[in-house]
């Protein structure tokens, strides 16, 4: 089942996102999140706008996704929104991200969304290839803009227009 997520789900996303951290590469965190912030991120991504879903299978969440603001404040970019997910490692592999970006770009009209994009991770394969699946292409490149202790990688833009 997928649902708006609520302050309740907040442990197991905050336990999918640092399974994340913790593996490197995947995301730019280097180290875990704490409660606090995640409260201050869930607070800025209100359901009617920008939410964040879960994918909850026998009371357990295993994946979520959100669509952050893109340059807060700037009126002719509202349309434009940051699409992120994360899926419990142990799941991998079981589509459970595809359904994730799905049911986000099927409410997009509703949340008046025309744009999605993705920061991907350089090397990060399976998300990019989850991605195409969807219709996302490469917008852009970033080089060198991640430092893991020393190992660069760049930063992938991946883009895509909703046609509603």
């Amino acid at each position: 089942m997928i649902r708006s997520a609520t302050e309740d789900d907040l442990p197991a996303i905050d336990n999918i996102y640092n399974q994340a951290v913790n593996r490197g590469f995947v995301t730019a965190h280097m180290k875990p999140l704490t409660s606090e912030k995640r409260m201050e991120w869930f607070r800025a991504h209100p359901v009617d706008n920008f939410p964040v879903y879960v994918f909850e299978e026998k009371g357990e969440i295993q994946g979520w996704v959100s669509l952050s603001k893109y340059r807060q404040g700037r009126e002719a970019v509202k349309g434009v929104a940051e699409i992120s997910f994360y899926v419990d490692f142990n799941l991998h592999n079981q589509n459970i991200g595809s359904k994730l970006v799905d049911i986000s770009i099927r409410k997009a009209p509703v949340l008046d969304k025309r744009i999605f994009f993705a920061v991907v991770i350089e090397g990060n394969e399976k998300s990019m290839a989850l991605l195409k699946s969807f219709g996302f292409e490469r917008w852009g490149y970033l080089p060198e803009v991640i430092n893991f202790q020393g190992e660069k990688r760049g930063h992938i833009y991946m883009g895509k227009k909703i046609n509603f």
